[in-house]
């Protein structure tokens, strides 16, 4: 083989090999999102602050849509971005609306709706890894439903907050609420034949067949 054809070329990275990045800008951006979810909590149940903390919840919940943006602008998406989006978006939510339940800035069904739907989601993902289906990638309609209720809850603690805009928070409150609970819950309905489909084809991968 001559010099100019190396038996062992030096190729460009794939994409398996930029899927399994951890360092990326869009990770960062979320574990700090994680971070700030503490601060909420003791903004709103210890120092009894709903305008701070729905200042510091509506900024979490906006930069769950940057990171995104800059996971497909930059292509640095990665595969841990892809599972601890999702994750953190739930915790989000279990977090915050277990503390706005205690606190009462927003009616107590709206908060028992969404968290409702949030734990049969989380239980029904892991009973399906646990039967070996393949990963499934969150819906276009699950993420327009996060996008609003991260919009809508902010908005209620603001609504009970000592803001001189408090009403109008309120009313944006159930404005984002509406289609952020229509959405969420049809994504949910949508993720039942997503299921079956990702169970169907990671028994079959690891069969062989």
């Amino acid at each position: 083989m001559s010099p100019s054809h190396p038996e062992h070329p030096i190729e460009a990275p794939g994409l398996d090999v930029l899927d399994s990045r951890i360092l990326t800008v869009p990770n960062l951006i979320t574990a700090v999102r994680l971070a700030c979810l503490p601060i909420f909590v003791w903004l709103l149940l210890v120092e009894h602050n709903r305008a701070a903390a729905s200042v510091l919840l509506g900024a979490i919940g906006a930069t769950d849509w940057v990171d995104g943006y800059i996971a497909r602008r930059f292509n640095q998406t990665s595969t841990l971005g892809k599972i601890l989006d999702p994750v953190a978006d739930r915790l989000l939510f279990f977090t915050a609306l277990i503390a706005i339940l205690i606190d009462g800035c927003a009616p107590a069904w709206v908060c028992w709706a969404v968290l409702a739907r949030e734990v049969v989601i989380s239980v029904a993902t892991l009973v399906l890894a646990a039967l070996g289906a393949r990963r499934i990638d969150v819906t276009r309609a699950g993420k327009t439903g996060t996008f609003f209720l991260m919009f809508a809850f902010p908005a209620f603690v603001a609504g009970a907050s000592t803001f001189w805009w408090a009403p109008l928070a309120n009313d944006l409150a159930w404005l984002f609420l509406v289609p952020g609970l229509l959405c969420s819950y049809w994504a949910a309905v949508m993720y039942v034949p997503i299921g079956r489909r990702a169970l169907q084809e990671g028994r079959s991968g690891r069969t062989g067949r």
